[in-house]
């Protein structure tokens, strides 16, 4: 493939090479952030510009492959978590933050983080946004907790600068105590002009919502991964239309992990198992996937039905557009190695 390029030829050199019975050998390499901030949300770019976000107000921004970062926050915002964050380039990106009533907002920088605007409040103290992805650099959704029994989404078709709460008549009854988790940035996910999907759990099922029509209509489909108040889908990441990978567990108990894997747009789910709690996901390039969590950081080559563990470090969430970005607990941030 003509984006196979970088740290994916190298991985795939090395697949190659290692006997079967041995463990492929990529590792994370690890950049000094100079934050102990917990970063869930993570937005690279290419291999120079890079974006992180996370608690106590902070947005970083690398322009140097992770050689040095900056505090790049709208001012007076050092009490919201920031959860997600979507850069298009090194001055333009979207930041969400979560948490009940008007601590759920969004904003935008057109400058490289000199400046933002907040393009989004959220007026409703029943509404909690989780997650946000964009289909393009004009294109985007947020998806929030079930407001009046269904899941709420919120669009933007001007890259972010307004949003519209769409009506939820397309959007199935949400179960009892369902729910999505801000866990990484992850549980929307976008592929091509319209597709997007939504994973949950807290139910008596996990399940994946799929809209063909960038978010006025969802199918809710059941996945083998497993629900409770601290458990189900964290994330979910497509490479095409048609192949998906869900990944969860529970995160009150992180040695505990569950994967599954779809063929068909997710309409159907099969399990996998992953080593612990994971919750975030990523594909690489081809059927190469990465998933990791607090617990350690998984590999599979397989399309997600196979993983194997190639590091025990702590992440929360991962972007892989050329090269693999790993951010988490205590300012960690890393790039992928061979």
């Amino acid at each position: 493939m003509k984006w196979m390029t970088g740290i994916a030829a190298a991985l795939l050199t090395v697949a190659m090479a290692v006997p079967a019975a041995a463990t492929p050998g990529p590792s994370w390499r690890l950049h000094a952030t100079g934050s102990d901030a917990r970063l869930r949300g993570l937005s690279a770019v290419n291999p120079l510009v890079a974006w992180a976000s996370g608690s106590a107000g902070t947005i970083l921004r690398t322009v140097d492959g992770g050689r040095t970062w900056e505090q790049k926050a709208p001012t007076n915002t050092a009490t919201l978590e920031f959860r997600d964050i979507q850069a298009f380039d090194a001055q333009h990106a979207v930041a969400l933050s979560i948490g009940e009533g008007d601590a759920s907002r969004v904003y935008r920088t057109d400058n490289g983080g000199q400046s933002w605007q907040q393009t989004q409040t959220n007026t409703d103290p029943k509404a909690f946004y989780d997650c946000m992805a964009f289909f393009d650099q004009r294109h985007g959704l947020i998806v929030g907790d079930p407001v009046d029994g269904k899941f709420e989404v919120l669009a933007t078709d001007d890259g972010g600068r307004s949003w519209q709460i769409l009506p939820n008549s397309g959007m199935p009854e949400a179960q009892p105590g369902e729910a999505g988790f801000a866990a990484s940035g992850q549980c929307i996910a976008t592929n091509g002009a319209n597709d997007a999907w939504i994973g949950s759990g807290g139910g008596a099922q996990t399940r994946i919502y799929h809209s063909t029509d960038r978010g006025r209509t969802w199918h809710a489909t059941a996945t083998p991964l497993p629900s409770s108040q601290s458990s189900g889908v964290f994330a979910v990441a497509f490479r095409d239309r048609n192949h998906g990978v869900a990944v969860g567990g529970d995160y009150a108990a992180p040695t505990t992990g569950a994967a599954a894997t779809s063929r068909d747009a997710g309409r159907s789910w099969q399990a996998s198992t992953v080593a612990g709690y994971r919750s975030g996901v990523a594909w690489l390039f081809g059927t190469a996937v990465i998933a990791v969590g607090p617990t350690g950081s998984d590999l599979s080559w397989d399309g997600g039905r196979h993983w194997r563990t190639f590091d025990t470090g702590s992440f929360d969430t991962v972007s892989c557009p050329n090269i693999c970005w790993a951010a988490g607990e205590h300012g960690r941030v890393a790039t992928l190695m061979p």
